[in-house]
């Protein structure tokens, strides 16, 4: 199995990715807009992509936050808040504010499970700070380590109760960003002891089934490299100071944070510790080129997969309990906009 996981360009599997993925069997899958279409489509592309290998369980992942980052769109699919919505809420109610959260992640989740996907890029842990770039911004669940990491643990709840599973992002944080990663290398001169609190919502959720890491160099942790293709970053802070023990993706490595091909990238990042690449663009030559550069997936990257798909399910539990969960969150969110 290839560590990578790839993009599709279209509503429908081409012969030639149709031939592709089956020779190079990559890890799994990312779904954009251009790949969701109507719920029937969506669930016909994502039993194609099963069907390669036969696989049921099988790693099929979308960015599906709410607010500015959905894939899933009207009028085919409900809209859902942004993290900032239960910020706010917990200023004023935190248990409802989690409640709330929970609510909304299984509701999102079902509509996932429904279209056979089994993995959301959500929730994000990092922390945001003030003056930084606003690429995280309102997608944020906060600036306190706590409330992220409260907030953040209801919505793996929300989507684990749908069938679900979560990735924690951006691991070690992102929030400190004066950058936009997708453009340029954001570069974080904060202290050690001052990253404490980027890493604690982390830390607290370490048992998360999967991460995402930043493009991002964090100077005091390594002066070179971008923490996806630091070995220092991953070992002694991922891995040893968060105690992350599951499975660890590369942010896209189409972003123009990192240098090189994008195989090269990719061979980087596996080479530093990541277990899987993440490949989102669809081009082929750049998904020829990294399932040539790199060898098959490890045996430890193979039992955390395992573990991280464990409690996913494609059974559809939408009728009827979507409406209740959206209520209920409608209901909780509202005590914020009662109160200002």
């Amino acid at each position: 199995m290839t560590p990578a996981i790839f993009g599709i360009a279209g509503t429908t599997l081409s012969a030639d990715e149709r031939a592709f993925f089956r020779e190079s069997d990559p890890v799994g899958y990312i779904l954009f807009a251009r790949n969701c279409e109507s719920r029937i489509q969506l669930r016909a592309l994502t039993d194609s992509l099963r069907a390669i290998h036969g696989r049921d369980r099988l790693f099929i992942c979308i960015d599906q936050e709410g607010g500015r980052v959905a894939r899933m769109k009207p009028p085919e699919w409900p809209t859902f808040p942004p993290g900032e919505r239960f910020d706010r809420l917990y200023d004023i109610a935190p248990a409802s504010a989690i409640e709330a959260a929970r609510a909304n992640a299984e509701a999102l989740g079902l509509d996932l499970a429904e279209g056979g996907i089994t993995v959301d890029c959500l929730p994000l842990l990092d922390v945001r700070q003030p003056g930084a770039h606003d690429v995280i911004g309102d997608r944020a669940l906060g600036s306190e380590p706590l409330r992220v990491a409260a907030l953040g643990r209801a919505v793996l709840d929300g989507l684990a109760r749908a069938g679900v599973a979560g990735i924690v992002k951006h691991i070690p944080g992102h929030g400190r960003a004066l950058a936009d990663s997708h453009k340029a290398l954001p570069v974080v001169g904060a202290s050690e002891a001052e990253l404490e609190a980027d890493i604690a919502p982390f830390r607290t959720l370490a048992s998360a089934p999967i991460a995402m890491t930043a493009h991002i160099r964090y100077t005091a942790w390594d002066l070179e490299n971008p923490a996806t293709q630091s070995p220092y970053v991953i070992e002694q802070i991922i891995r040893g100071k968060i105690g992350f023990a599951g499975l660890l993706l590369s942010d896209d490595l189409d972003m123009e944070a990192l240098a090189g091909t994008v195989p090269d990238r990719a061979e980087r990042a596996i080479a530093a510790g990541c277990d899987v690449a993440l490949n989102c663009w669809a081009r082929m030559a750049d998904m020829v080129g990294i399932a040539e550069r790199l060898s098959a997936l490890s045996a430890q990257g193979a039992l955390r997969l395992d573990h991280a798909l464990a409690g996913t399910s494609l059974v559809s539990r939408l009728a009827g309990r979507q409406a209740e969960l959206i209520a209920l969150r409608d209901r909780l969110l509202a005590i914020s906009q009662e109160a200002a």
